[in-house]
């Protein structure tokens, strides 16, 4: 199994990484599906970045971008972006869609590393 935390930064994966980076990562993986063109994609992807540091060595914070790996995005049924799913063990545990503040971020995190 791949290690769950990356190294602080948000990582890009795609139709051939996900599963790597995603479902055989050990600890949670908060995965950001979202593209270049859509605006609150864009709103979160600072406070992404700042999860990513903050909670460096327990949680991986991943990127897809669903107009370059639509299959990915297809089998997770991302119908809207920005959607923001944690995944552990290799199953989505949590979903939110939309752009949320930081708050309710930490809380999505939070909750999951609790076990709730």
């Amino acid at each position: 199994m791949t290690e769950a935390p990356g190294d602080g930064t948000v990582i890009e994966a795609g139709d051939s990484t996900f599963r790597t980076l995603v479902l055989d990562a050990r600890g949670p993986v908060l995965v950001h599906f979202s593209a270049a063109w859509c605006a609150p994609c864009r709103l979160v992807e600072p406070v992404l970045a700042e999860l990513a540091v903050a909670y460096h060595g327990r949680v991986r914070v991943v990127r897809v971008d669903v107009d370059a790996h639509p299959t990915t995005a297809a089998v997770y049924g991302v119908t809207s972006i920005p959607t923001l799913s944690v995944f552990s063990s290799g199953e989505v545990v949590r979903t939110v869609v939309g752009a949320r503040p930081k708050p309710e971020l930490v809380a999505l995190v939070e909750d999951v590393l609790a076990g709730r």
